[in-house]
């Protein structure tokens, strides 16, 4: 169905929602829209960060379980 539309059909549908909500109401719909979008990112970023830190904290405070039968064979 949405195959078919073209070009011209979404020029006439852009047309209509302009026609219909207005220029004022439209800019401000996409200013949301992008303030949205960059909180969205701001939040994957940030929980990048803190995935990345505590990966490294986990590495700084692992410990050896290896048993100790095991160190004395290597000692050897």
């Amino acid at each position: 169905m949405l195959n078919n539309i073209g070009l011209p059909g979404l020029l006439l549908i852009a047309v209509v929602v302009l026609v219909l909500f207005g220029r004022g109401k439209i800019s401000s719909l996409m200013g949301e829209v992008g303030k949205g979008i960059t909180s969205f990112k701001k939040g994957v970023s940030e929980g990048n960060k803190e995935l990345e830190e505590s990966s490294e904290e986990a590495a700084d405070t692992a410990r050896d379980v290896t048993p100790e039968e095991e160190k004395d064979k290597d000692k050897v």
